[in-house]
């Protein structure tokens, strides 16, 4: 199990940061077009929850990717704090209990990462997308930040794997 760093939620929360200053439209856009300006959102949250999952977890080349990912936000996030504001670095930024994954739960996530890699490729949300999963790892083994997703991510993975699966 990899966990993150406080230097790796502070990159995980500037990349969020980042994102949604980005995106806000203003409050008078929002107010008058709520529905299609919060569909702007959605690129990047739903790949954040797919970074979320991929540390939930998973072994082989996609858990290895996203705990790399993570050891190396946290690498740059401690180095960005040491260096940006004299913080101390490698303090751990918490645990959390997860929901381990099925195989059909596994399996899914699989798919999922076809579809992220395939979506950030071809997509004009491409950027929000691969940016959301790198969010979504990151941050996704952060207990004050996400763990509070762990459960309702991994459970919502393993049933519509087992929904799937089993109709085949």
């Amino acid at each position: 199990m990899t966990y993150v760093t406080i230097g790796g939620v502070t990159v995980g929360l500037m990349i969020l940061a980042h994102y949604l200053t980005t995106w806000w439209p203003g409050l008078k856009p929002l107010r008058k077009d709520a529905v299609r300006h919060a569909a702007g959102l959605l690129p990047f949250l739903l790949s954040w929850a797919y970074g979320a999952l991929t540390v939930l977890g998973i072994g082989g080349l996609i858990g290895w990717t996203a705990r790399t990912a993570v050891w190396i936000t946290s690498w740059l996030g401690d180095v960005a704090l040491v260096w940006g504001v004299g913080a101390d670095a490698g303090q751990r930024a918490g645990g959390t209990v997860y929901l381990p994954l099925t195989q059909t739960g596994g399996a899914l996530v699989l798919i999922l990462t076809v579809v992220v890699v395939v979506a950030s490729k071809k997509s004009k949300h491409g950027r929000a997308i691969s940016s959301g999963a790198w969010c979504g790892a990151t941050l996704g083994t952060s207990a004050g930040i996400a763990g509070f997703a762990a459960v309702p991510l991994a459970t919502a993975a393993n049933w519509l794997g087992g929904t799937v699966y089993g109709v085949l």
